[in-house]
């Protein structure tokens, strides 16, 4: 689906990926409805938009299914119509292991990851049925088809929504909605800290995140527009995404002690508990 002169939603639009892409539609000549629930950072992106009548802001935390139900009659009241959805709202987990996650941050990662995607899919998808041609964008993560050691509950909610969008795609096969989802690698953004989670961050990590390229949040987001404009039912976002997509296919068992092996630094192996 082109995007010019069509009306997009986007989640997580005040900062990284979700600025980028709420930048580059506006520069393709869509409206866009910036979604997000960081108030402040919503204005100050909009103060710096190029087509600011092109633009409306949505404060709306994904998670919350009541607020997300009333958000399509607010797109609509400013647009008239919506015509796609880019779901990128997301936050990660503190880099730690599963046995060690609280059991807080794991219910904020699912209901922002996976179910913030879920309810604005099914808020948004009867009026997209409606259109002559629309587009539901679901971004994943590399860690949504690969195990991330540090980061098992992220990849997990990233995981459900992989399957739940390919099952999307299925569903949606024989109408005028089209699906697509989003595998980006690492990209340079402020996740960390806008998950509320950079003070975990160790001195290990950031000097492994430093000596491996990253894609800038412009490049990732050129790419995704460009899955969603030519259709495509996957699209994997950087060479690492789309190398380690490969390796996991061959062989999925080497491909995750390979990747354990590089996250060595972040988490040393466990050691056992000694008997009295």
């Amino acid at each position: 689906m082109k995007v010019q002169g069509k009306v997009i939603v986007v989640t997580g639009a005040a900062n990284g990926i979700g600025r980028e892409l709420t930048s580059q539609l506006l520069a393709k000549g869509a409206h866009v409805a910036a979604v997000d629930v960081n108030e402040a950072a919503l204005r100050q992106m909009a103060a710096l938009a190029a087509a600011p009548k092109r633009l409306s802001l949505h404060v709306v935390n994904v998670a919350d299914r009541a607020a997300v139900g009333r958000l399509p009659d607010d797109v609509l009241a400013h647009h008239g119509a919506v015509d796609g959805v880019i779901n990128n709202a997301g936050i990660i987990q503190p880099f730690v292991r599963i046995h060690d996650l609280e059991d807080a941050a794991i219910e904020r990662v699912m209901n922002v990851n996976f179910y913030g995607t879920l309810y604005m899919t099914k808020a948004f998808l009867p009026y997209l049925l409606q259109r002559p041609e629309a587009h539901i964008v679901n971004i994943a993560s590399m860690g949504g088809f690969l195990p991330v050691p540090g980061q098992g509950i992220y990849g997990a909610s990233k995981a459900a929504v992989k399957l739940m969008t390919e099952a999307l795609y299925a569903e949606l096969l024989h109408t005028r909605v089209r699906v697509t989802v989003v595998f980006p690698g690492a990209t340079a953004t402020e996740i960390a800290r806008n998950s509320g989670v950079a003070g975990t961050l160790t001195v290990n990590e950031q000097e492994m995140r430093s000596s491996f390229p990253m894609l800038t949040a412009q490049q990732a987001a050129e790419q995704i527009v460009r899955a969603m404009e030519q259709n495509r039912y996957q699209a994997f976002v950087g060479r690492d995404s789309a190398f380690m997509n490969l390796l996991y296919r061959l062989n999925p068992k080497g491909a995750v002690e390979f990747l354990t092996r590089q996250m060595a630094a972040l988490l040393p192996p466990i050691e056992g508990k000694k008997s009295p």
